[in-house]
């Protein structure tokens, strides 16, 4: 069960990218429909959520806010488009559905991946203000990018291809790109569209950095002790590709606790904010809670 605050969030994301998103009859068809069938296929908007969170920290209408978000879950929803691809992942099934490129072929999902990262920064560019949208683009690159996921998913096929196991700090630094860095633009994207102070910034982020981390192994002890219908995706596909995660590493009970301490480090960074960090508490507790 999502908390309002998530639900929410995706709600109005939702309403927002249907009516700036092309429509599924738009040439070219093909395209334009798989896109929508990425994009509305299902989801958290766990990205989102964070965006107007963070704007709420700085005082930020949500009006404001919705270039960003949605062009944060466009990021998300590409990533994910080729994460699955067979030359990666090679998983067939997402949000319970069968994958972009299952239903649509290969070179169509590499092509919507391209198309929504476009769209992405397309919409901050022609709908947010002047004054955020250079921001908005630096924040949103860098973490797409090789400093970010795309490095971080590099990292992880190179892993793939060792016979020895990740080190410790060879897997936080993986996944601090990989997951980590769009999570963490999620938020920031958010707290610095207002007028916080440069401390405050440095405290925000202290905490995005932390709770991307704890999504991450959240997500390691999902895949081990979820379910197929409840995550939406093949259960266990991390240890049937040999992979490195914090449950191999560290064991499922101890993984568990990583993934608890993380929560209450990043929950401590708001401490000086009081009540208006109430919304990025509750999605820090839901990222650590979470079934799927």
């Amino acid at each position: 069960m999502h908390p309002e605050i998530v639900t929410s969030a995706a709600n109005r994301v939702q309403t927002y990218l249907d009516r700036v998103m092309p429509g599924a009859d738009a040439h070219p068809a093909t395209l334009h429909g798989a896109m929508r069938y990425t994009v509305f296929g299902g989801g958290k908007r766990l990205r989102p959520a964070l965006v107007y969170a963070g704007g709420r920290l700085a005082a930020v209408k949500p009006d404001a806010l919705d270039p960003a978000a949605a062009a944060v879950e466009l990021i998300h929803a590409y990533s994910l488009v080729h994460d699955d691809l067979p030359v990666m992942d090679d998983d067939d099934l997402r949000h319970g559905q069968p994958t972009v490129h299952v239903r649509f072929g290969e070179a169509t999902a590499v092509l919507v991946g391209d198309a929504l990262q476009a769209l992405a920064f397309e919409m901050i560019a022609s709908e947010a203000g002047p004054n955020v949208a250079q921001r908005w683009t630096q924040l949103l690159a860098n973490a797409a990018g090789a400093a970010g996921m795309v490095g971080g998913q590099v990292l992880d096929l190179a892993a793939e291809a060792r016979e020895e196991p990740l080190s410790s700090a060879d897997l936080e630094a993986m996944h601090r790109r990989k997951t980590g860095a769009l999570i963490r633009a999620s938020v920031m994207l958010g707290a610095s569209a207002g007028t916080l102070r440069d401390e405050e910034l440095e405290a925000v982020d202290a905490f995005a950095r932390d709770i991307g981390l704890a999504f991450q192994i959240h997500d390691d002890v999902l895949d081990v002790v979820g379910t197929t219908e409840e995550l939406g995706k093949p259960q266990g596909s991390d240890e049937r590709q040999g992979k490195t995660t914090y449950v191999t590493l560290l064991g499922l009970a101890t993984a568990k606790q990583e993934g608890q301490r993380r929560f209450e480090h990043a929950v401590a960074h708001l401490d000086a904010f009081g009540a208006r960090a109430d919304d990025l508490r509750e999605i820090a507790r839901y990222v650590v809670e979470r079934t799927s």
